[in-house]
């Protein structure tokens, strides 16, 4: 009897200690621990807020478009501090290029085999030592639906020389053909003379022997062929270079080169020409400074090379000086600083930049850089090549590429100007979201206070605002918008102003919506008890109505300025696409799709209205999908869905 006394004893105190520790495990998860939710109890009570919070976020699609936004924001709003654009900068020699990376892949074949590299566009072209043919970069014509990598059965056999033009190639094989391909619209080959257009001596015609030619060089749809006796032949379209027709048949000549428009001949003597009507007068020296007149500080002087740019002549000196004459447009005069003894041996020029070797094996590069093709390293020894494509420099030692630098190519391609797609979708989408942001604001700050009033004080009040806001709505907006701009382009105002002036008129004309939901929610609002309280107490009315009466509807302001913001892309873009928004050269995601409006784009050159229109539509379509789901999220009948 009395072990069972003891037995009940013990189980009475343990369970009473179990008891006190539950107690206190209560206690402590009350005061201390996040209070598990409930989801489905109809009796827990929640802020507004804290509902609609809840809902929004368990919702995935809205949750991906959110993530989707707010990275389409830091992307527009902070890679421009990454990826310059000079919105002014054309290159007629990078049109229409397709996305990829290369423009300075050098075929495996001939990395370790290279004789001579030669580029004038956004191709490049490169012979073996051993003859073969090798073509990189951008080579498609696509209105034309050819391939300058497809190449000839006479130049598979082998060539002696090559040269690249704008838009076609010719090469010298080693059975002395002369042999051209890509575009010839302009007589480019020589073979098809056209109006405008020199036609190819009839004594090349059947070829020439490959131990006669000392040089071959291409232009922009040009080509001149100089002989080791200094007889020169050129052919081609004289609308591209005006005076290509002074040197036919040119006697006496070592070197013909070509800028974008302009022949220049280098005659065995030294002496140099550009035409009747020279363009270069004066020069910078690596010697002397600036020269004011070229032709006459080149009298008893005798030029050993020249090399071109596009708009800028190279000339190197017997008398070791290098010379720069042109527009100096990216640098092109800001010379390198050689060492004491040290000097140029040889030289070459691409679009905007050139490169010179030295007698003690550095490497030097200069003008534009902004695909960093100057960026090449020095101390690289004797007997080092250099070559440079349009926007490239190449280094060849002993056969071998041992340095490349320069433009690999473009993420989104090129437009029809030569501008890169991808920087003007950075920068433009900062002006497209800006001019939408500014827009909204605008609007919801009129539509806010036009609402707020007129639905609070109704009366007079009310009356006077409706009719006010009708008036605005029953405007056509995108002909009275476009009226305003065209307007806008009789005054001259500067690019920023008429980008703030969009703005403006995109906010002004937008509120009459939102206005409207504002004041049917604040008619509501101003009916319950708080607001009599509020009276009741003595406060002002201005008071009530936007700080007691206004919060209590900013729900539906987000989600209608979610929607607008939306909208104002749209219209900004329809804007810009119809010519009367923001103008080129300045980017906005509307305006560069406006650039791509023909058929002759949308069939031939896809990135140029793909892009644009893809981060347009995910942004609109982003900023939709979160406005459904903020709509949805504050129906009170999806609350506990």
């Amino acid at each position: 009897m009395r072990e069972k006394k003891e037995k009940n004893l013990i189980k009475r105190l343990f369970e009473g200690t179990v008891s006190a520790l539950k107690r206190v495990w209560r206690w402590i998860k009350r005061a201390f621990l996040p209070k598990k939710r409930e989801w489905n109890l109809v009796e827990e009570i929640e802020s507004p807020s804290r509902l609609l919070r809840r809902a929004f976020f368990r919702k995935k699609t809205a949750m991906i478009a959110l993530v989707f936004l707010l990275s389409l924001f830091a992307f527009v709003f902070i890679a421009p501090s990454f990826v310059a654009l000079d919105i002014n900068y054309t290159d007629p020699l990078q049109q229409n290029v397709a996305p990829g990376y290369s423009l300075r892949k050098i075929p495996k074949k001939l990395e370790k085999q290279i004789a001579f590299i030669d580029g004038f566009s956004d191709f490049t072209v490169g012979v073996s030592k051993q003859g073969e043919l090798f073509v990189w970069g951008n080579t498609q014509d696509r209105l034309k639906g050819a391939d300058l990598k497809k190449l000839p059965d006479e130049v598979k056999k082998g060539v002696s020389y090559a040269a690249a033009g704008k838009d076609h190639i010719i090469a010298v094989t080693k059975r002395g053909e002369i042999v051209g391909w890509g575009d010839n619209s302009c007589g480019q080959y020589g073979f098809t003379p056209v109006l405008n257009a020199v036609a190819m001596p009839e004594e090349l015609q059947n070829g020439i022997s490959p131990e006669k030619v000392a040089s071959l060089a291409c232009g922009y749809q040009v080509t001149a062929l100089v002989t080791k006796q200094g007889k020169a032949y050129v052919w081609g379209n004289t609308n591209a270079v005006k005076n290509l027709s002074e040197f036919v048949n040119a006697e006496g000549v070592r070197q013909i080169a070509f800028t974008n428009a302009t022949a220049i001949v280098l005659y065995q003597d030294g002496s140099l020409s550009t035409g009747k009507e020279s363009v270069f007068l004066s020069a910078v020296s690596d010697k002397n400074g600036r020269i004011d007149n070229l032709n006459a500080y080149l009298v008893g002087r005798k030029v050993e090379k020249i090399t071109t740019s596009g708009k800028c002549l190279a000339l190197l000196l017997e008398e070791e000086e290098l010379l720069v004459a042109g527009a100096f447009e990216n640098g092109e005069d800001s010379l390198p600083t050689l060492k004491s003894g040290e000097f140029f041996t040889d030289i070459d020029g691409g679009t905007r930049h050139f490169v010179g070797a030295t007698n003690l094996g550095n490497v030097y590069a200069w003008g534009h850089n902004g695909y960093r093709q100057c960026e090449v390293k020095s101390g690289r020894g004797a007997g080092v090549k250099i070559f440079a494509g349009s926007l490239q420099t190449y280094v060849i030692k002993d056969g071998r590429c041992v340095e490349s630098v320069g433009l690999r190519g473009y993420l989104m391609g090129t437009d029809g100007r030569g501008r890169d797609v991808f920087a003007r979708i950075v920068h433009g989408g900062k002006t497209t979201m800006t001019v939408g942001a500014v827009a909204v604001i605008i609007s919801s700050i009129i539509a806010i206070i036009v609402g707020c009033v007129s639905g609070y004080f109704g009366g007079f009040v009310d009356t006077l605002l409706m009719r006010i806001t009708e008036i605005f709505s029953s405007i056509p907006f995108l002909p009275f918008a476009m009226l305003l701009s065209q307007i806008i382009k009789n005054y001259n105002v500067s690019e920023s102003m008429r980008i703030f002036i969009i703005m403006f008129i995109l906010g002004v004309l937008s509120w009459t919506g939102l206005a409207r939901m504002i004041r049917g929610q604040v008619l509501s609002e101003r009916e319950k008890e708080f607001v009599l309280a509020a009276r009741a107490m003595g406060v002002k009315e201005s008071k009530i109505a936007f700080r007691h009466v206004l919060p209590n509807v900013v729900s539906v302001i987000l989600v209608s300025m979610t929607l607008d913001f939306a909208g104002c892309l749209l219209t900004e873009s329809s804007l810009s696409y119809l010519g009367f928004g923001v103008q080129q050269p300045r980017p906005t995601w509307g305006n560069m799709l406006s650039g791509s409006n023909s058929s002759t784009v949308i069939q031939n050159y896809w990135w140029q209205w793909l892009f644009p229109a893809l981060f347009l539509s995910v942004a609109v379509i982003c900023i939709n999908v979160i406005g459904d789901a903020l709509r949805d999220a504050l129906d009170p009948k999806n609350v506990n869905e």
